[in-house]
């Protein structure tokens, strides 16, 4: 029986990884720190070991007699989305974990990125595995520091790992506790009328990614990228789609991208308190649409639809009072 070490096992995305890999059959070990919560994971036939990307020691102690790990750790939080810690928790953190399976030979190195380390575009463009990135990676510290993790990832796949990268998108799904994306459905619930910016992006339900990354696991191509998203819609489409599975009319305003941008600039620079997270605008005013056809092709997964992937999302927030 395959053992898979397994970071951020914890959190919204790896608990479902962790689950999934339990559900086939796998033994799992986590790596979590002492602080960390694991609400979402107790209770699974699991093993725990103590410690952080960033020590080494307690990395190696837990991928010791491991088959294959599945990295997930590491900063995901949009309101650290310009962190000072980027650099150190996404790349460092990466190259530790990495140059540990390679040291004990793993079989296995699954990445987490993201879809945004493919590429983001001012108009609705399908993008794919291969897509040049044309952002100003200055502008995108969280997606430069993805992009530095894949690089180590595909050096290492080219002298021989077996390392793969998955990119997940936009995920929705209940037990968001910490509201890394239900964050944007409670904001907008919250509003009479409903302002939303000229943007769009593939979108997951959060099972779903999981499966696809344990498919990763199983079958992915050493070297390989693999999006992980489903139903590409505008911001606009998935307000609409809120409201109409609440049976709530509202009235959904699409702000122009440059009258966000500038009202964003000079409210910050009068340091005048916004409704939102500036640091997030220049990525909700872009389209991160993804071409999935690869990753359905040779991982043989499916993906549901975005109104699929709402529906239990929105039951969680109303049953934990959110909405």
């Amino acid at each position: 029986m395959m053992r898979v070490f397994v970071t951020g096992g914890n959190g919204f995305l790896g608990s479902s990884v962790v689950r999934t890999l339990v559900d086939k059959g796998y033994k799992v070990r986590c790596l979590l720190r002492s602080t960390s919560n694991t609400s979402r994971i107790d209770g699974l036939p699991i093993e725990r070991v103590l410690g952080d990307i960033h020590d080494l020691s307690s990395v190696e102690a837990g991928m010791i007699d491991c088959d294959a790990v599945i990295h997930l750790a590491g900063i995901s939080d949009w309101k650290e989305v310009t962190s000072s810690r980027m650099h150190e928790s996404i790349v460092v953190g990466t190259q530790n974990v990495l140059n540990t399976a390679v040291k004990l030979e793993q079989r296995r190195f699954v990445y987490i990125s993201t879809i945004s380390a493919v590429n983001g575009t001012n108009r609705p463009v399908l993008q794919n595995e291969d897509t040049p990135c044309t952002l100003n990676l200055n502008q995108f510290a969280f997606v430069k520091a993805k992009r530095e993790a894949e690089a180590l990832c595909f050096n290492a796949a080219s002298l021989g790992a077996s390392a793969i990268v998955v990119c997940p998108p936009e995920t929705f799904g209940p037990n968001d506790i910490d509201l890394i994306t239900s964050q944007n459905l409670i904001n907008w619930y919250k509003q009479l009328n409903v302002l939303v910016s000229k943007g769009g992006v593939s979108v997951g339900y959060v099972d779903d990614v999981a499966v696809g990354i344990v498919a990763a696991l199983e079958r992915g191509r050493p070297g390989n990228r693999y999006i992980l998203g489903g139903e590409n819609v505008t911001v606009k489409q998935i307000a609409a789609l809120m409201f109409d599975i609440l049976g709530e009319k509202r009235n959904i305003i699409e702000i122009p991208n440059p009258i966000i941008n500038l009202v964003t600039k000079v409210a910050c620079s009068l340091h005048i308190p916004l409704p939102y997270n500036p640091e997030v605008v220049p990525y909700a005013t872009r389209f991160w649409f993804m071409d999935n056809s690869k990753t359905v092709k040779e991982l043989g997964v499916s993906f549901r639809s975005v109104r699929e992937a709402l529906i239990p999302t929105l039951a969680w927030l109303k049953e934990k009072h959110f909405i």
